[in-house]
């Protein structure tokens, strides 16, 4: 099942963790919200526990999109002039900031709790992972995100690509001071990061609604054509 990781969504994370319910998290591009998902997830695991259920049956990961974060700054960036050091890079320093933040939740006495008990992390996942500037190297979003306990979906063209010229090493633990630098950096440059992510997700639901809104308008116009034969 999937649930977009946005504010209205995160009632709903709970409680069907709550219900034992296997959750795809997706949608996230922010840092705070990435947190009140794993709040979500822990909360709902407490519950799932506290009534007498199984968490060994349920399992969840919380989806980033990490390429578009990149397309929306670059945009900004081309609009101020200049900064070319800072182009394609915060979405890497996303993700790596979000890992370390999964490593603090998912640790601790609160975590070894709901373990003991058999529950498992809700991993990260890292979403639009192909390359949509050809300026950037076409496994820049696989080679620079690869960790422990993480899952990274890839198009065909983009798991040919990295089996032909990628390098596996443990990349997304590294650079920590240089991806919170760049927060900064971004800052100063005039990228508000709070707007981006905001800006992204809500084109992200408004993507979802239009998509669902066409697959409603095909199936009323295939029942109109059934029903007039």
């Amino acid at each position: 099942m999937k649930i977009p990781g946005t504010e209205p969504g995160l009632g709903a994370i709970e409680d069907m963790i709550a219900l034992g319910k296997n959750i795809n998290v997706t949608l996230i591009f922010s840092l705070a919200r990435h947190e009140q998902v794993m709040e979500a997830y822990l909360r709902g695991l407490e519950t799932l526990v506290a009534e007498g259920g199984d968490p060994t049956k349920v399992a969840s990961v919380a989806s980033f999109f990490v390429s578009r974060v990149d397309t929306e700054t670059d945009k900004r960036l081309d609009a101020i002039g200049g900064h070319d050091q800072l182009r394609g890079k915060l979405a890497i320093a996303n993700a790596k900031l979000a890992y370390q933040n999964y490593k603090r939740v998912f640790s601790g006495p609160r975590w070894e709790a709901l373990a003991a008990k058999g529950a498992t992390k809700q991993r990260c996942l890292w979403a639009s992972t192909s390359t949509k500037n050809p300026d950037y190297r076409d496994v820049l979003y696989v080679k620079e995100l690869i960790g422990s306990e993480t899952v990274n979906t890839m198009p065909q063209e983009t798991i040919e690509a990295f089996q032909d010229h990628g390098r596996v090493a443990d990349t997304l633990a590294t650079g920590l001071d240089e991806a919170r630098q760049l927060f900064d950096d971004l800052a100063a440059a005039g990228i508000d990061y709070d707007d981006v992510v905001e800006t992204l997700e809500r084109e992200g639901v408004q993507k979802f609604s239009d998509s669902f809104a066409e697959l409603l308008d095909g199936v009323t116009a295939k029942r109109g054509e059934l029903v007039s034969t």
